[in-house]
């Protein structure tokens, strides 16, 4: 008889086993409770402010600080149209406002607001020559400068290149978050369902009028599905018990339910003129009747991008840097996300000091009393 002993587990063995398993089955529904209290007490964005200017539905928010502000050039984050800003202040030990602020920085962010049926015939360029614009007036006469530091973070970043092309004597750094700039390529599904044989964006906008946020939730959830159907609940399941855990699931999940709808002109325009024909770095791409000439950039150029970005890869950031005079232009790569290059602990242990104290170095010191 062939011998079998050792193949299979002891009764010992299958009882401890199905034991272990029914106590972590029994754990999970004592942790539901908590974790319900928890999905109702989550914070986010909970660096004080101020909002010192509104413009329809633009609200500008300006940090306070513990620190001592060190550098004359204050600092304007631009956020995308798509989502909520605070993804950027997202916890106290994850937030690229604080980093900003430990530097220090004098920071300001752009809050978009939500785009209504009234706004769906807004173009990039009531944003980027329009809005974006008189925030920066509004910092420059408040702060009494003449540049300031700008940092751009996804359509934002786009926006922000864009400014910076048509305004270059008002930017003093121009920092660079997973901004899609070149889209050429197929390095990101969307670069796929974007095609005009795939994608009739026209129709589209003549039927919705503004881009809904459940169109844009959607095609983001679809773009890795098991992860976001399957694997995190999976790992919800498996974490209840974890107080940290939950309070970074939560958040997360708070800020990615937030999606919000796209001005229907500027989505049209996006997806056309970027995505579609890539007039920005073929240099045809024009606002308001003015050709955005990305050689015109000639400040300090700090490209960041994250290696599994699944939105925005890598090459289309950093294909800026070709087609920029700047003659100082630093790029860094960091083992992340999308989302994970704003609010993961990696980022934030040793990326974002970098970043920060890159810009910090090309800035100009105030005088130390």
């Amino acid at each position: 008889m062939t011998e079998t002993k050792g193949l299979f587990p002891s009764l010992f063995e299958m009882q401890k086993q199905m034991f272990d398993e029914a106590m972590k089955t029994w754990t999970r529904f004592a942790s539901i409770p908590g974790a319900i209290d928890k999905a109702a007490r989550v914070r986010v964005g909970t660096t004080p402010h101020d909002i010192v200017y509104e413009e329809d539905s633009l609200r500008l928010l300006r940090y306070h600080t513990r620190h001592p502000v060190k550098y004359r050039e204050p600092l304007l984050i631009c956020y995308a149209l798509v989502n909520r800003p605070y993804i950027l202040d997202l916890q106290p030990d994850r937030s690229v406002v604080q980093q900003m602020l430990n530097h220090g920085f004098e920071v300001y962010l752009i809050d978009w607001g939500v785009a209504t049926a009234a706004d769906r015939t807004m173009r990039l360029e009531d944003y980027v020559s329009g809005l974006l614009k008189n925030v920066v007036s509004f910092i420059r006469k408040q702060k009494g400068v003449d540049t300031i530091n700008l940092l751009g973070y996804c359509m934002g970043g786009t926006m922000s290149t864009m400014f910076t092309a048509l305004y270059p004597e008002l930017i003093h750094t121009l920092t660079l978050m997973a901004a899609p700039i070149d889209f050429s390529g197929d390095h990101s599904l969307l670069h796929l369902w974007t095609q005009e044989k795939y994608f009739d964006v026209d129709r589209f906008i003549d039927v919705f009028g503004n881009c809904p946020p459940t169109f844009l939730q959607g095609a983001f959830q679809m773009m890795k599905p098991v992860q976001n159907y399957y694997l995190k609940y999976v790992s919800f399941r498996d974490n209840m018990h974890d107080e940290k855990f939950l309070e970074n699931f939560f958040s997360m999940e708070k800020w990615g339910q937030d999606n919000i709808p796209v001005a229907g002109e500027t989505f049209r325009q996006f997806v056309k003129c970027l995505y579609q024909r890539n007039q920005l770095v073929k240099g045809e791409f024009r606002l308001g009747g003015e050709l955005v000439k990305l050689d015109r950039i000639t400040c300090p150029l700090l490209l960041l991008a994250a290696k599994q970005d699944h939105l925005v890869s890598p090459e289309s950031t950093m294909g800026l840097a070709p087609h920029v005079g700047s003659s100082e232009v630093k790029q860094m790569l960091i083992e992340a996300g999308h989302v994970g290059l704003a609010v993961s602990s990696k980022a934030h242990r040793k990326f974002w000091p970098e970043a920060a104290s890159w810009i910090a170095e090309r800035s100009t010191a105030l005088p130390t009393l």
